[in-house]
């Protein structure tokens, strides 16, 4: 310590020099009775730097938001000194705690400060680039801080193997409810919207249409092509109804050149004609497989929701199975809507 600096003696009672006291406590601070900074553990210069730190006051580098009197400060058997909350000028956001005691007879030699971050340890580190030689090696604040980061390690690894987990777990219900050819639906995913639909009617929700479509002539693709052409077909296929119809609307396959689609909200008789007469339309026309036209239809049959009291899922199917049988029947590439005791 350069004593020109600071009217502090070179050493404390008893011997012990600013630099001695530093590897004790490297966070130490002694000002002189009139609140000059006399020395400054390592640390604590590594803080307050790069400028000058001893010979400056107190007031510049620290502001004192509390000072408390221990318990038994004015107990001779227990000569305690101040407890103190600090805030760092130069950063507001880090405090600082520590224990205030006078040096020499009556405070002769000033008062000597031991410093510490308290809660603040690990913006400090990250802040000033402080290491564990930066404190004294019975401190425990380098390993709390490890444990700390290491318990911020593994939370962070069990929260992103908790979100593989989910992840895992949604692609596997996912898989479970698609078709693995098309990407459609498949008929359990479809089975579950049903159920849900006719539910939400029976508690005064929208009405809805079931419709099945059975492709027409789609034997004669595998027979003459090969399944590669037949699983060609249905991927275009499925594109086309996915197409045909709106947003909230379900179009599953529900096996081999079946499909199902359930169409939701508003939608008359006329405008479910319409909607069939057109995704046929598009069936029919050619679908190319390796330059080769593919040439098949559809064949429609549909249940309306209205035209029960109460929709069931079973009657439904059945009725709109009926109503694709008659299409089929009819000649096939037709559509053709249940009605309460005929089909329309």
């Amino acid at each position: 310590m350069n004593s020109s600096l600071s009217p502090c003696k070179a050493v404390l009672q008893g011997g012990l020099s600013p630099a001695a006291l530093g590897e004790l406590m490297p966070m130490f601070l002694w000002l002189d009775r009139h609140g000059v900074i006399c020395a400054a553990g390592p640390t604590l210069m590594k803080i307050l730097g790069p400028g000058p730190v001893v010979g400056t006051a107190f007031e510049t580098h620290f502001h004192l938001r509390r000072a408390r009197a221990r318990r038994h400060e004015q107990d001779e058997a227990h000569p305690g000194g101040r407890k103190l909350i600090l805030m760092l000028l130069s950063h507001p956001e880090i405090g600082l705690r520590g224990t205030a005691v006078e040096v020499g007879p009556e405070g002769a030699e000033g008062m000597l400060l031991n410093l510490t971050f308290g809660i603040h340890l690990a913006d400090a580190v990250r802040e000033f680039g402080l290491t564990e030689g930066d404190f004294a090696t019975s401190d425990l604040a380098i390993e709390l801080l490890y444990l700390r980061e290491a318990k911020a390690a593994v939370m962070d690894e069990l929260r992103a193997l908790n979100g593989r987990l989910e992840e895992a777990r949604r692609a596997a219900e996912r898989q479970a409810l698609t078709d693995p050819l098309t990407g459609l639906a498949n008929r359990r995913a479809f089975d579950a919207a049903l159920q849900k639909a006719v539910r939400a009617q029976a508690h005064g929700g929208a009405p809805f249409a079931l419709v099945l479509v059975d492709l027409d002539h789609f034997k004669q693709v595998n027979d003459h092509m090969g399944h590669a052409a037949g699983d060609q077909v249905l991927n275009w296929a499925s594109a086309i109804l996915a197409q045909e119809v709106r947003r909230g609307d379900v179009v599953a396959r529900a096996g081999g050149d079946e499909f199902v689609l359930l169409l939701r909200g508003a939608i008359d008789r006329a405008g479910l004609q319409t909607l069939g007469r057109r995704m046929i339309a598009r069936l029919e026309e050619p679908c190319l497989v390796d330059g080769t036209p593919c040439r098949i239809s559809a064949s429609i049959g549909i249940a309306f929701s209205r035209d029960y009291p109460e929709p069931e899922v079973d009657r439904m199917l059945a009725d709109a199975d009926a109503a694709l049988y008659e299409a089929k029947r009819s000649g096939r590439g037709r559509c053709a809507i249940h009605a309460a005791g005929a089909v329309a």
